[in-house]
């Protein structure tokens, strides 16, 4: 069985699962989601899995860290996602207290470009 990402419930009152289809947009946004807010860490059987996006939140915000923060993204999901999608560009920015990542990636498969806008607040 393949969780949906974000964990829910379906209709029935179960467990929602995940359609794995590699050409199923909603499957490859939900990695590239699970890639770039997952910490190192976090993962028990993968503890190197993850970009740690979520960290920098409330780090300094300057030129320097921008470029950092997308170099680091953009390497963790080629390593995590370089079979499934090419990665073209990863813009991230920190806007008040709100972390602002938009993807933009080719999926190998098909060959379609994407474009993913992801934010996620300091609240959680």
């Amino acid at each position: 069985m393949n969780l949906a990402f974000p964990y829910g419930i379906d209709g029935r009152g179960r467990t929602r699962e995940a359609r794995r289809d590699e050409d199923n947009d909603e499957y490859i946004k939900g990695l590239i989601e699970q890639v770039l807010f997952t910490a190192p860490g976090e993962r028990v059987m993968r503890p190197d899995f993850g970009s740690g996006l979520r960290r920098l939140l409330f780090a300094g915000n300057s030129p320097e860290m921008a470029a950092t923060t997308q170099m680091l993204a953009q390497s963790a999901l080629q390593q995590w996602l370089g079979n499934l999608i090419a990665v073209e560009s990863v813009v991230v920015e920190a806007v008040d207290s709100a972390l602002h990542v938009e993807v933009i990636y080719s999926v190998l498969r098909t060959q379609q470009r994407q474009e993913v806008t992801f934010v996620r607040s300091g609240q959680g």
